[in-house]
């Protein structure tokens, strides 16, 4: 699940013309040349099929002696035009944003306010692609460089027929999840809720993360040494500080699992608001799984513990005093 406890960078917020706001995540030049290439192939497929027709046709006006060369030639045109301007326009208005190479790669082209494309989007964009972008029949090696320039600069990941349409082109699969999130101590949830988060960034809550969850690989006494320098080093930029006598291990495990409540409640609303508005994105973006939790640090105790009587496990002791 995507962490939206830090600012999203430019070009993955969306304001839609109900004036809210929708997080997306905006398609790169990666993803897009891959599914560019899955176009092409097919392309290649579609033009052979009509060069087949083509030449059965003109087989069969040369048998009865209609056959003209301006004839050939506009078949010619007439094959070129469905294979560079009808096969994108056909499949982004039929699948609503979507040809079979985005498809598969997960995108989708919408327009600048998160709503599904209509025909004159994908019009636009396909004639601009075609004379400046790919073929780029005007200047062909010169405007590829220009379109991949731009699409690599945009902050938005837009490539030329983009900014002439109107349209953003976006990820519909959510990200990768965390696969792993550490659960929140029973006696430390009230407290986690007053936590300020704000100073925790995302380098450290991952390194904090990957220590709690392989903390039992590491020797002694590099492993209560990095847990005393982690637990310091969060103590320094969030507050409150810890309630006295709480395991290192239990306090890390808080701050991180407060984290990532807030961040699914963030995402959790975003994603109702983006609901509200376009009901096709939002399922296709909804999770298809639910995250397992794992308590994070040593083997749990077999009675629950508590605040006063716990005792620092020896994966990591009790971090120093805060102040």
């Amino acid at each position: 699940m995507k962490d939206t406890s830090a600012p999203a960078a430019p070009g993955e917020r969306l304001v839609s013309g109900e004036a809210v706001e929708l997080e997306v995540r905006v398609a790169r030049a990666g993803s897009r040349v891959l599914a560019l290439l899955l176009d092409i192939i097919l392309q290649l497929v579609l033009l052979t099929a009509l060069l087949m027709a083509t030449a059965l046709v003109i087989y069969l006006t040369v048998k009865v002696s209609l056959f003209d060369g301006g004839l050939g030639q506009a078949l010619m045109v007439i094959d070129l035009t469905l294979v560079l301007v009808g096969y994108p326009v056909f499949w982004e208005t039929l699948l609503r944003g979507r040809t079979p190479g985005k498809l598969a790669m997960g995108l989708r082209v919408v327009r600048d306010d998160g709503g599904p494309i209509r025909f004159r989007h994908a019009l636009a964009r396909s004639l601009v692609g075609l004379a400046i972008e790919w073929p780029g029949l005007l200047f062909p090696v010169a405007s590829w460089l220009a379109g991949l320039g731009v699409l690599m600069l945009n902050p938005s990941g837009k490539r030329i027929g983009d900014l002439v349409a109107g349209t953003i082109v976006i990820h519909e699969r959510t990200p990768a999840s965390w696969g792993w999130v550490p659960a929140m101590p029973p006696p430390l949830a009230q407290w986690a809720a007053l936590l300020d988060l704000t100073g925790l960034d995302d380098s450290l809550a991952l390194a904090v993360r990957h220590f709690l969850a392989r903390n039992r690989e590491i020797g002694e006494p590099a492993r209560t040494a990095l847990g005393q320098a982690l637990a310091s080093e969060v103590a320094s930029c969030t507050t409150p500080p810890p309630p006295p006598g709480v395991p290192g291990w239990a306090y890390l495990a808080a701050v991180l699992a407060e984290r990532h409540r807030r961040a699914s409640h963030r995402l959790a609303r975003a994603r109702a608001a983006s609901a509200s508005v376009w009901p096709g994105l939002a399922a296709a973006m909804a999770p298809r799984r639910p995250v397992p939790t794992i308590v994070a640090g040593p083997p749990a105790p077999a009675v629950p513990w508590t605040l006063p009587a716990a005792q620092p496990p020896p994966a990591v002791r009790p971090p120093a005093p805060l102040r």
